[in-house]
């Protein structure tokens, strides 16, 4: 193992970034180094051994399979109409004061969002329903397209968050912790949002007019047509954290429970089966193969030194603990402003992880705060992702608009990240409370 060396593992992690950047997808760059890098330092006929070791060893782990039932779950409750239910009973409620349907779309980002898992499609599906909405009735342009841009980004900080999945498996960490452990910064982070709604309304009142206020049994019918989603939402979630079934009997639940209410609801048909089915496999199936290429390639930076490298050179520094995880926050920050949200996380989780351990914090603290930094990723210009998603849907709308509208969230989302930082407790007080 002549190659072993801190210098090789870094000279990977660059060919890394450079394909990243060049556009290949993120799986197979992934494991094309990993591999790559194996054959260098062990040699072609021991990487390879090791490369199938990782891979029977991957899609064999009983976890696994909670994603592809979350998702299944979340392409039924599609079907179902479950965004435009949700944004419809959260206007409703509050839509005739100023800025409701701003608040309303924030909470079904939320709802929608812990449903679903994704920001990518939480961000679509609100956007979908909310944009036209808003700016039907005098909203501006970048308030309505930052409420929701930024919106989106609840789709992984509440659970069944598919990036917290991915993190538990890559990081051995107990899903079901992970899942409690996201409620408090993922409820805080919707009210950060409420906040700034309320504070530009109050700075700029024509920036959202308030509009005509719902009757009682109008109120009453739009509650009762989400009553069942949500039911079955709380049964999930609060039986993960009350620890009366894991997080993997949570999403046959959930499933089973998702098609009773789509065949309830008389949407449930061959066509709808074969669209949901084929969804979640296509996309489980890319998922599955980055984490396997993810797993390969931490092997690889393992052998090579690279981490305890990096973690050596961070201790030396004596920093502390609030000035490392600074330090950290602004390595993730520059990086999640030109990398995919996965691919951030997937990257920096072997190298970054046991520098945060060093410092006394646990992994389950920085599953959720790598994903919070993350999801900021997705609303950080030029190449957040949400932005251009929310572009797709309100396509007159300038790109420059967008930007300006999220920038307020944007800054509310450091404040929180900041928040996390200096009180741990946001996030590990929860999993203490249930015995997690």
């Amino acid at each position: 193992m002549m190659f072993a060396t801190p210098e090789t593992g870094f000279i990977g992690l660059l060919i890394l970034l450079t394909i990243l950047m060049a556009g290949l997808p993120i799986g197979v760059s992934l494991g094309l180094v990993g591999v790559g890098g194996l054959m260098i330092v062990l040699g072609p006929e021991a990487a390879l051994i090791k490369a199938g070791v990782v891979v029977v060893e991957t899609l064999t782990r009983y976890e696994l399979g909670t994603l592809p039932l979350f998702m299944l779950m979340a392409h039924l409750f599609f079907s179902a109409n479950a965004s435009s239910d949700l944004f419809d009973a959260a206007a409703k409620m509050i839509g005739h004061r100023r800025g409701g349907l701003a608040y309303a779309s924030v909470g079904g980002c939320a709802g929608f969002g812990s449903i679903n898992g994704s920001s990518l499609a939480t961000a679509a599906t609100i956007g979908l329903v909310a944009l036209p909405e808003m700016r039907q009735r005098g909203y501006s342009d970048a308030l309505a397209t930052g409420t929701v841009a930024a919106g989106g980004t609840l789709g992984q900080m509440l659970p069944p968050s598919g990036a917290l999945i991915v993190y538990g498996i890559i990081a051995e960490q107990s899903i079901g912790k992970l899942f409690t452990a996201t409620l408090i910064p993922g409820i805080s982070q919707m009210l950060f949002y409420c906040l700034v709604i309320w504070l530009l309304c109050r700075w700029k009142p024509s920036i959202a007019p308030a509009s005509v206020r719902a009757s009682w049994p109008e109120r009453g019918r739009a509650m009762l047509k989400i009553a069942d989603m949500l039911l079955l939402v709380a049964v999930v979630l609060g039986g993960i954290v009350l620890g009366w079934f894991s997080p993997s009997e949570a999403s046959s639940i959930g499933t089973a429970g998702a098609l009773v209410i789509t065949a309830w609801r008389g949407r449930l048909n061959r066509d709808v089966l074969f669209r949901a089915f084929s969804e979640t496999l296509r996309t489980a199936g890319l998922i599955f193969l980055v984490i396997i290429g993810a797993i390969t390639f931490s092997v690889f930076i393992s052998v090579t030194g690279l981490t305890e490298a990096v973690g050596s050179s961070v201790t030396q520094m004596g920093l502390g603990t609030i000035p490392t995880l600074l330090v950290v926050a602004v390595l993730l920050l520059l990086l999640g402003s030109v990398l995919d949200g996965l691919a951030l996380m997937l990257l920096t989780t072997p190298i970054l992880l046991p520098i945060v351990e060093s410092v006394g914090m646990s992994p389950i603290w920085f599953g959720i705060f790598i994903t919070r930094a993350m999801e900021i990723g997705f609303v950080h210009p030029p190449l957040g992702m949400n932005l251009y998603v929310i572009q797709g849907v309100a396509k007159d709308v300038p790109l420059g608009r967008i930007f300006r509208g999220v920038m307020p969230f944007l800054a509310s989302d450091l404040i929180h990240l900041l928040l996390i930082i200096l009180f741990p407790a946001m996030v590990l007080w929860l999993p203490t409370v249930f015995g997690q």
